[in-house]
C-alpha cells in the first residue's frame, strides 16, 4: 500500500508533447498530390494545437502555396512570426479591425452585407472571397441573399474599393463521399460562380474542398482546396492513411500495491477486482485529457497497453498496471503515430465519443512542447518553460 515516488531531483521530465513536423511534411506532400488546384494550408487554432507557425512554415516548404485561419488575430500572429504567404481570414465579428488585416497584406472572406459594408468603410483596398453558404445552414450568405450580395460586391469594385479575388464555400458532409448532401453542395456553388460571373464578378481563387473532399471527391476541387487536420494526420473520411504528428507522454509519478477492493478516484467509480499494481499519470482533463474517457481509455507502459481506471481528475489519472513491473519515472504513452503499439489520436477519440480534432485542439498549456523535424532547411526549435531549445 506504500506508495513509490520520485525524489524531487528525480530522472525524467514532466508531461511531454512532440510534434513531428516531418509527419505534417509527408501530409503536405500527399495533399499536393491529390489537389488538382493549389493547396491552402490552413493552421487555424495554433495549427489544430500543432504550433500555427510551425506547421505553415513546413507546409509552405512542402507544396501549400496559401494559408487559411479564421481569425484576424491568427493572421496577424503569422505576420508577426515573418510569413509573408497569402493568407486568408474568414470568420470575423463585423466591428473587426478589418483595416488592420488589409494593412498587413491578409485577405477577407465576406460572408453577407454587413461585412461587405464594414470592410468597404473601414478598409478599402481590401481583397475578399465572397462566402457562400452551400448546405450548412451556418457560415456565408443564403442562396436567397446571395445576388443581391455579388451585385454589391461589383460596385465596390468598380469603385475601387475593393477587388473580388474570390469565391468559397464548404461542405456539410464531405466525410461520407457518397452521401448527397455533396452533390447539392457541389451544385449550389456552381450556381453560385455562375451569379458571380454574370454581375461582372471574375474570382481567380474557387474554393469548396476541404480535407475529406480533396482526398475523396475530385469534383469539389476547382482552383484551390482547403487542407486543415489533414496536414497533421487527421482524415474525417477515413479513406487516407495519412502521418499523426503528435505524441503525448508522461512520466509515473508514483506506483503502488492496492487490495482487492480499493477504490480509485472520485467516486471510486472502479473498484480493484483482484490485488494489483496502480501508476499515478500527471495528466488530466486541464491538459486535454478527456474526462469522458474514463474507464476506457488505453495507454502504453513498458510495451504494453494498460486500462486506466478510476474518473480522469484535473491533474491526473491512474492507470492499472496489473502484474506488470513499473516504477517511478517510466514512461506512460497516451497516444501516438502507433508505431510501438501506442494508442492513437483516433483511439483517444473513440473512447470519449468525440472527433480527433477536439483532442488535438484541447491540449492543455501545461505540457512540455519539443518540436521535431526541420521546415525550410532549418532545424525546429522547441517551447519549455519559455525556453528555446534546439532539438534535431
Amino acid at each position: 500500500m506504500t506508495a513509490l515516488t520520485l525524489p524531487a531531483a528525480g530522472r525524467g521530465a514532466g508531461p511531454r508533447l512532440v510534434v513531428d513536423l516531418t509527419a505534417v511534411a509527408a501530409n503536405v506532400r500527399l495533399f499536393t498530390e491529390r489537389a488538382t488546384g493549389e493547396l491552402m494550408a490552413v493552421v487555424k487554432a495554433d495549427g489544430f494545437g500543432h504550433g500555427a507557425v510551425d506547421v505553415a512554415r513546413t507546409s509552405l516548404a512542402h507544396g501549400a502555396t496559401r494559408l487559411g485561419v479564421t481569425s484576424i488575430d491568427e493572421a496577424m500572429a503569422l505576420r508577426a512570426a515573418g510569413i509573408g504567404a497569402p493568407v486568408l481570414s474568414w470568420l470575423n465579428p463585423v466591428d473587426t479591425d478589418f483595416a488592420a488585416a488589409v494593412a498587413a497584406g491578409v485577405e477577407l472572406a465576406v460572408p453577407g452585407r454587413e461585412h461587405l459594408d464594414a470592410i468597404t468603410r473601414r478598409a478599402p483596398g481590401a481583397r475578399i472571397h465572397l462566402q457562400l453558404d452551400t448546405g450548412m445552414a451556418r457560415d456565408g450568405a443564403a442562396p436567397s441573399e446571395w445576388t443581391a450580395l455579388c451585385r454589391a460586391a461589383r460596385l465596390a469594385e468598380r469603385r475601387g474599393l475593393l477587388r473580388v479575388v474570390g469565391v468559397m464555400g464548404h461542405l456539410a458532409t464531405a466525410d461520407v463521399p457518397a452521401d448527397h448532401a455533396n452533390a447539392t453542395g457541389r451544385t449550389r456553388f456552381a450556381w453560385g460562380l455562375e451569379v458571380a460571373r454574370g454581375c461582372g464578378l471574375r474570382p481567380a481563387d474557387r474554393h469548396l474542398a476541404a480535407t475529406s473532399a480533396t482526398l475523396t471527391d475530385p469534383l469539389s476541387h476547382h482552383t484551390m482546396s482547403r487542407v486543415g487536420a489533414g496536414l497533421v494526420g487527421i482524415d474525417p473520411s477515413r479513406t487516407t492513411s495519412l502521418r499523426p504528428a503528435l505524441t503525448l507522454t508522461a512520466p509515473l509519478v508514483s506506483v503502488r500495491r492496492v487490495r482487492a477492493g480499493t477504490g480509485v478516484g472520485y467516486g471510486h467509480t472502479w473498484t480493484a477486482p483482484a490485488p494489483t499494481t496502480l501508476g499515478l499519470v500527471p495528466l488530466g482533463y486541464a491538459d486535454g485529457l478527456p474526462r469522458a474517457a474514463s474507464g476506457r481509455a488505453e495507454v502504453l507502459v513498458r510495451g504494453r497497453r494498460h486500462l486506466l481506471v478510476g474518473r480522469i481528475s484535473m491533474d491526473m489519472a491512474v492507470v492499472d498496471l496489473q502484474g506488470d513491473h513499473a516504477e517511478p519515472g517510466d514512461v506512460v504513452t497516451l497516444f501516438g503515430p502507433g508505431d510501438r503499439g501506442e494508442p492513437t489520436v483516433a483511439e483517444c477519440a473513440g473512447w470519449a465519443d468525440t472527433i480527433e480534432h477536439e483532442i488535438v485542439t484541447g491540449l492543455g498549456s501545461r505540457l512540455q512542447r519539443t518540436v521535431r523535424g526541420t521546415h525550410e532547411g532549418r532545424c525546429a526549435t522547441s517551447s519549455t518553460s519559455g525556453h528555446l531549445r534546439r532539438v534535431r
